[in-house]
């Protein structure tokens, strides 16, 4: 998985590229956590390009976004649909703030 970050005003987009699963999801959690340690409140989640998300994925979302905690948000954009299928089926979409494209994600 590649990682990279942009930002946007106050918020840093995350651009993941691959699959966010038990092999990739302590890198992505420690790539979260300095972003949380350097104060960034408004974290956007690109995943236009990720074609797969495990439950190790879906534990480094829920832990991200506990640790920015209520002055600030974690924001996904670009699921495709089978990555949608996995957030709806596990209740993830319920918990977390997804919208359909960038923009929509910066208005929040």
């Amino acid at each position: 998985m590649k990682i990279a970050n942009y930002d946007v005003g106050d918020a840093v987009i995350v651009r993941f590229d691959g699959r966010l699963d038990t092999s990739t999801a302590t890198d992505a959690l420690a790539h979260f956590d300095v972003l949380v340690d350097d104060g960034r409140e408004l974290i956007i989640a690109d995943f236009s390009s990720v074609d797969f998300v495990s439950s190790a994925g879906l534990r480094v979302l829920l832990a991200t976004a506990k640790n920015i905690g209520s002055s600030g948000s974690l924001r996904l954009f670009g699921l495709n649909p089978e990555v949608r299928e996995v957030f709806d089926v596990s209740g993830f979409s319920t918990i977390l703030a997804i919208f359909d494209d960038e923009p929509s994600a910066l208005e929040g």
